[in-house]
């Protein structure tokens, strides 16, 4: 494993304008960099690359990261070879720590895992070519082997323990963690995947984390899954979006369907900028996924209740990964027909002018909420704005918002300040939409729901100590910071930057810092925070001064509003830094720079 301060070190060594450059040339445009955006199609330039910052971020598509990442995210490189490829720049050798005993179990674990579902996969690509019922199936289904192969697609043979043969001891126990095999209640194993066409489930590396089944004819059910492994999560993973990254980025949006044959049907016809949920409901936790690397994410649904129930959840969970520029529509199929039938028929054309006619979220939300509350009375009216409140207080894209609240006001004949007014009512007290319910659902009941990410809008000072705290990281060693504990993204995220921080004992910079949180629940809430520090031009050394006079406000706002705050005023004074504190800020902003990382020899009594 490598070491974290390691980590930060190498990021302090290197200039990730320098890694970019090779790839992507730069050119200097006041206080950073621009080119155009090598993650996807554009003429004028939105990607930046900030030398102070140590980060790049493009403002069309949402990519974003250090110099690591870039190296990941653009060269394909897994993260221990980007490690090794920038050490070797800064003349570093890499080091490693052995891993304590249940850590390097759980990665040996992994490994085996994978490799286990890695055989099966050339296992069940190689059965295809012998089953003659398998490949009329998929013909008759319009594919080509060229898409078959692009996608792995594979069969599993109608027997007990066909895998037997692909596998060096059957009855290992990690056969079944894979949830390639299941142990009948005699204590049989047999194959988990029987008589099916197998469609490999990649992660973002492009490894094989686990497979769908889809059953010849008519049996049920129609599509098996893997079970949720150590490896595959179905609320974290999406089909083909590993396949789909590029096509996704020169497309400008991405389309999600609910089949594995969906995407690979479009595919065929070229909509191959397509994605499927794993048999359950889009998760806060896609829709994330899919905004960092697009703009558009087009939701495609049946359009009888089932659908429209399912594009509602949709949205749900949506709404608070929603920011202005980013945008989500719903493409409602006619009755009876999936996307895999609809584009066979009509072709690519047909199916992407369904696309351009799409419903935006807005229009959508605002549509069914008036069809559940009918604007023709006031107790309707009321009722309208009562159903939409919870909603609009999940948005974090505050022109959307306002605009939002706007067409709420002409639906409701109330003025805008008031209907504001009412709205607000939400944040001390308002009720949230019970996640998953329907159009043609009940009125959301008074009670609390415990989302992925927590829709309330926390306080601008939060966002701003975050700032400070990201601009400026070793302060955290000198200022008492405060830990939220209000349930909100922005406090979650604060409270364990302020961890991470106080407790390095290595000089931080604000790369390592951001990398340390890549792939972490933080990472959105960072990365905005970070992005806007960059828009308002906000320099280290503001960010100091506004992070110390930040935390005092913070415990003052604490205590006119009631809060427990135990150690207030201890932080509060913390937060006046004392000249040792200077001091120790001084020398660790001077091991920082230093060409050797050590710490600067200090005159003493030989102790």
């Amino acid at each position: 494993m490598i070491p974290n301060d390691f980590i930060q070190t190498l990021l302090s060594r290197i200039d990730i304008v320098d890694v970019v450059d090779r790839s992507v040339p730069l050119k200097k445009a006041g206080a950073n960099y621009v080119a155009c955006c090598p993650f996807h199609s554009e003429k004028t330039p939105s990607f930046t690359v900030s030398q102070s910052k140590q980060f790049y971020h493009c403002f069309g598509c949402g990519a974003h990261g250090t110099a690591i990442g870039f190296l990941m995210e653009y060269g394909g490189k897994a993260f221990p070879d980007a490690v090794e490829e920038l050490a070797r720049d800064a003349g570093l050798e890499v080091p490693r720590v052995e891993l304590r005993p249940g850590e390097a179990e759980r990665r040996d674990q992994a490994q085996e895992l994978s490799s286990l579902l890695l055989a099966a996969a050339k296992f069940y690509r190689a059965q295809l070519k012998d089953a003659p019922q398998a490949i009329e199936y998929l013909k008759g289904r319009g594919l080509t082997g060229a898409v078959a192969a692009q996608f792995g697609i594979g069969y599993a043979p109608d027997a007990w323990q066909p895998l037997a043969a692909a596998v060096d001891n059957y009855d290992a126990p990690e056969l079944e963690t894979a949830g390639l095999v299941i142990a009948g209640d005699s204590g049989k194993r047999y194959d988990r995947f029987r008589d099916r066409i197998m469609f490999p489930i990649h992660d973002s590396r492009g490894q094989v984390i686990g497979f769908g089944g889809r059953v010849l004819g008519e049996g049920e059910p129609k599509y098996l899954n893997s079970p949720e492994t150590p490896l595959f999560s179905k609320g974290r993973e999406l089909y083909g979006l590993f396949i789909a990254r590029n096509a996704i980025r020169e497309a400008g949006k991405v389309v999600v369907v609910e089949g594995y044959m969906d995407v690979v049907a479009l595919a065929q016809h070229g909509v191959d900028y397509t994605v499927a949920t794993l048999g359950t409901a889009t998760t806060p936790i896609h829709v994330q996924k899919l905004f960092r690397i697009t703009d558009t994410v087009v939701f495609c649904f049946d359009g009888d209740n089932a659908g429209r129930k399912a594009a509602w959840r949709a949205l749900e969970n949506t709404l608070p990964a929603l920011a202005d520029g980013k945008n989500a529509v719903f493409l409602f199929l006619p009755d009876g027909e999936d996307p895999d039938d609809y584009v066979r028929k009509r072709g690519k054309a047909a199916f992407e002018g369904l696309i351009d006619r799409a419903t935006p979220l807005s229009e959508f939300l605002l549509a069914e909420l008036s069809a559940r509350h009918l604007p023709a009375t006031s107790e309707g009216r009321a009722a309208l704005v009562a159903a939409a409140r919870p909603y609009l207080g999940q948005l974090n894209a505050p022109i959307l918002a306002a605009l939002l609240r706007r067409r709420l006001a002409d639906l409701t004949g109330l003025p805008e300040t008031e209907l504001r007014t009412l709205l607000r009512q939400s944040e001390t007290g308002g009720s949230r939409p019970r996640q998953g319910r329907g159009p043609d659902d009940p009125q959301p009941t008074q009670r609390s729901v415990t989302r992925g990410r927590n829709t309330r809008r926390a306080p601008s000072l939060i966002r701003e100590l975050i700032q400070g705290l990201l601009l400026q990281p070793d302060l955290a060693r000198a200022v008492t910071l405060p830990r939220p504990e209000d349930g909100t993204a922005d406090g979650a995220a604060l409270a364990a930057l302020a961890d991470f921080c106080s407790r390095s004992e290595h000089p931080l910079t604000t790369a390592g810092v951001v990398q340390h949180f890549v792939g972490s629940s933080h990472e959105s809430v960072l990365m905005e925070a970070l992005v806007m520090a960059e828009d308002q031009a906000i320099t280290a050394e503001q960010a100091a001064e506004h992070l110390k006079a930040g935390v005092s406000r913070y415990w003052q706002q604490a205590q006119r509003a009631g809060r427990p705050v135990a150690g207030a005023a201890e932080a509060e004074t913390a937060a006046q830094t004392t000249p040792e504190e200077a001091e120790r800020l001084r020398q660790l902003e001077m091991v920082r720079r230093s060409p050797t990382g050590a710490a600067p020899a200090t005159r003493g009594n030989g102790s």
